[in-house]
């Protein structure tokens, strides 16, 4: 057998959200917990084991060297992963709240100067460092909210040096603090302000410059399809041209108004299509057909007040899977937390919890193409995982603490300290001051 290197057992309620992924239709919301649940892992934070305490234990060598944690009035999920985040700029926004509190549009704000070209001249204007000590504060409060994974966008340059100094700070965070970053390039995010009326030559420096450049440092390519950004032309042309270069495809897709993004998304065989407020009928089919993943993300749709939230119903009963993000980012993104995103999509999109659980987790994972190792908890994967006081739903409850612990690759990285277990596999405290 195995030897354990950690073992969190007697959980009262452990969800696993073990099988392929990404779960789509009935299978999105077909999960449950274990009761008695436990989980163990190897010293090198992979899983061993999930399920009853009984049967795990049966299935790993416990000694003197396994750190036992008694789970008994926790519960155990699968770490969050964030898919959709604007998670590496400079400057501050917060100004923009208050005007849209007063009940100025986007549009509107755009047209004043704000908006994503505000951050755009702050982001030029900042150092490499700059950007690296900013972001980390915010992968710092993602963390502490039980993210353990996110994709992170590059998209505030709108010019080479900048774009790849994103890129470039995104690659050094990834090592330097616990969560995993997965980097996108997203050059095509506005069009600057020095290139207002002649947006077919920044098209060509975005596919001709930008992306040569950019690819070795970037996974993904993504664009902004919407009216008044990018058409649905000027995008297939930028994400078939990253995907020459090895990138894979995602794209914002009718988050405003319909703008043919979804059906892009289908064409060029996207991974995932994000936002999704307006989709219309024919983008869902399409996106069904062609296996694209909904990236739903209502902070965003809440915090710019637009109304309405993207159809996750609708999507999940076409068999599109859905997945859950923060668009963590300085407009209209104010929040790092995935559960504020669960408790959004279970009371403004109405999902059920098992079916936002899994698009936090799983489904999220496959947005990203990292589901063969993270987003469930099961053997062969990281052990990244959130530890919650009390049952699962009560990660819904925002605004009272329920995350006591964050573990990543099997190592605490957020929350409370363990004391030290009895050696010999014997019942140790959890944590302090808890039951």
């Amino acid at each position: 057998m195995p030897d354990a290197a950690l073992l969190l057992e007697h959980l009262d309620q452990l969800y696993t959200v073990a099988g392929a992924g990404p779960r789509a239709g009935q299978r999105q919301h077909d999960i449950a917990p274990i009761a008695d649940g436990a989980v163990a892992c190897d010293a090198q934070g992979r899983v061993l084991a999930a399920g009853t305490t009984a049967d795990v234990r049966d299935l790993v060598n416990i000694d003197a060297a396994t750190r036992v944690i008694h789970g008994h009035g926790y519960s155990l999920v699968p770490g969050f992963v964030d898919p959709h985040t604007h998670v590496v700029f400079a400057g501050d926004r917060r100004d923009e709240l208050r005007r849209r509190l007063a009940g100025a549009t986007y549009a509107q704000i755009a047209a004043g100067g704000g908006g994503i070209v505000s951050t755009v001249a702050a982001t030029r204007a900042a150092s490499e460092d700059e950007l690296r000590r900013q972001s980390a504060v915010r992968l710092a409060e993602m963390l502490a909210t039980g993210t353990t994974t996110c994709e992170a966008k590059s998209g505030y340059g709108l010019d080479t040096a900048t774009e790849l100094r994103m890129l470039r700070v995104i690659r050094g965070l990834n090592g330097a603090q616990p969560i995993e970053l997965v980097a996108t390039f997203m050059g095509a995010h506005e069009v600057p302000v020095e290139y207002r009326g002649r947006q077919q030559d920044f098209v060509r420096l975005v596919i001709d410059e930008m992306l040569p450049q950019a690819a070795p440092l970037a996974e993904w390519c993504d664009v902004f399809c919407e009216t008044g950004v990018f058409t649905p032309e000027e995008s297939r042309e930028i994400l078939e041209a990253g995907k020459r270069l090895g990138l894979k495809p995602r794209i914002h897709a009718d988050e405003l108004g319909a703008s043919g993004g979804s059906q892009i998304a289908a064409e060029v065989g996207a991974h995932s299509a994000d936002h999704l407020v307006h989709v219309p009928a024919d983008g869902i089919a399409a996106m069904a057909k062609a296996g694209v993943i909904a990236t739903l993300l209502p902070c965003a749709a809440f915090y710019l007040k637009l109304g309405r939230f993207a159809p996750a119903r609708d999507l999940i009963n076409a068999g599109v899977p859905v997945a859950l993000a923060t668009d963590i980012n300085p407009g209209g993104g104010f929040s790092p937390s995935m559960p504020f995103v669960m408790a959004l999509a279970c009371f403004g999109m109405g999902l059920t919890f098992e079916e936002a659980l899994v698009g936090a987790t799983i489904n999220a994972a496959a947005s990203l193409d990292r589901h063969d190792r993270v987003g469930s908890l099961e053997p062969g994967k990281q052990f990244d995982a959130v530890l919650v006081n009390g049952p699962a739903i009560n990660l819904l409850r925002i605004g009272a603490p329920s995350i006591t612990a964050v573990f990543k690759r099997g190592a605490l990285v957020s929350g409370q300290p363990f004391r030290d277990s009895p050696a010999g596999g014997r019942l140790g405290d959890a944590f302090h001051g808890t039951h």
